[in-house]
């Protein structure tokens, strides 16, 4: 009888420090929006899309890490010297080094270029300009000082900002 109670006393210790060190985990996995130098080191000076180099926007710039090597930059770039056609879907790049879900559709490593467009929608296309998909964005109705370009953490990843509309971004 006392073998069982060491082994029910053994297993109950076992579990209590698996539950404790859930929520370490759990927190080395939530993603950490960058500022500051972090943003700096990571965020390109300027971005290629459909032939041509623009300079990227850096106070309209984000990133997030999700975990130690998993991120999503994005930042708008100097569209001037682009056509009107392509400057109605394309605002700047789009860059995640693992795979994501954005707005619920499922995104591969790479470099992209988006766009908040018209009807309240998200555009993600390949730097060749071959649109890959486009989602609904969501209102947020509170956010009380919207800008341009802003990222903020969500339920489960981040959301990516464009004034008051927002897409959600979750590693896959």
């Amino acid at each position: 009888m006392s073998k069982m109670r060491h082994h029910r006393t053994a297993v109950l210790f076992v579990l209590c420090a698996v539950f404790a060190a859930l929520p370490t985990v759990v927190a080395a996995q939530a993603p950490v929006v960058l500022s500051g130098a972090q943003l700096a080191r990571i965020v390109p000076a300027g971005f290629f899309f459909e032939g041509q180099s623009a300079p990227t926007q850096m106070r309209n710039a984000v990133a997030a890490r999700f975990g130690a090597k998993q991120h999503v930059v994005a930042g708008m770039v100097d569209t001037s010297g682009y056509s009107a056609d392509v400057r109605s879907r394309y605002e700047g790049f789009f860059i995640v080094d693992t795979p994501m879900i954005v707005g619920g559709q499922e995104l591969a490593t790479g470099a992209y270029g988006f766009g908040f467009v018209e009807n309240n929608r998200f555009t993600i296309s390949d730097v060749g300009g071959t649109q890959m998909f486009t989602v609904n964005t969501e209102p947020d109705r509170n956010l009380r000082r919207p800008r341009p370009l802003m990222l903020t953490r969500g339920a489960g990843g981040v959301r990516l900002y464009s004034g008051q509309r927002f897409v959600t971004i979750t590693l896959r």
